[in-house]
């Protein structure tokens, strides 16, 4: 406070030396790119989530295929009744004179049925390696094993998607 020539106090007009704090132009462009950041952000949390669905169903896929897979390695004499399986055919699943591999049937359609993967669908198939091993021991009566399991994705774009195991089996 100063005084005038009257000797009455006046306040003093203070001129500021610099600009101090922000202007409104500047808050808004902060404000702009946070929410850009927030958007980009956002977005991929939405992709996250997605791949995390698609990992968790290519999992259950592969413990699927993995039992069945099992299956025919511990009935490897007979694997060859396990060719032509497809789950979602019952006039596929193989002969009441092979009770094993009729059970594994049973059980890998229920496993399939129950797994929660949109129209899955196994289909398995059994070559041998030579069509006849009797003149070619070298092929030691190999076969090789196809298990094919395909599916609809849940996502709001139904995708189809197939995965494919493959093995060589000799008998005991």
């Amino acid at each position: 406070m100063t005084k005038d020539q009257r000797g009455e106090s006046q306040k003093a007009q203070c001129q500021p030396a610099g600009q101090a704090g922000f202007t409104l132009i500047e808050g808004m462009i902060a404000a702009v790119i946070l929410a850009i950041g927030l958007l980009g952000l956002a977005g991929m949390q939405g992709i996250a989530l997605s791949k995390n669905v698609d990992a968790h169903e290519m999992a259950r896929v592969t413990n699927i295929n993995a039992d069945l897979m099992e299956r025919i390695k511990f009935n490897r004499g007979r694997a060859l009744a396990y060719n032509g399986i497809d789950t979602t055919n019952a006039a596929t699943q193989p002969p009441g004179t092979q009770p094993m591999a009729r059970g594994d049937y049973a059980q890998w359609q229920t496993l399939l049925t129950n797994s929660r993967l949109a129209n899955a669908r196994g289909v398995v198939a059994v070559v041998r390696l030579d069509p006849d091993p009797v003149l070619n021991p070298i092929t030691l009566n190999r076969v090789t094993v196809n298990i094919t399991i395909t599916w609809t994705t849940n996502d709001s774009v139904a995708r189809a998607k197939s995965v494919t195991f493959a093995s060589v089996l000799a008998p005991e």
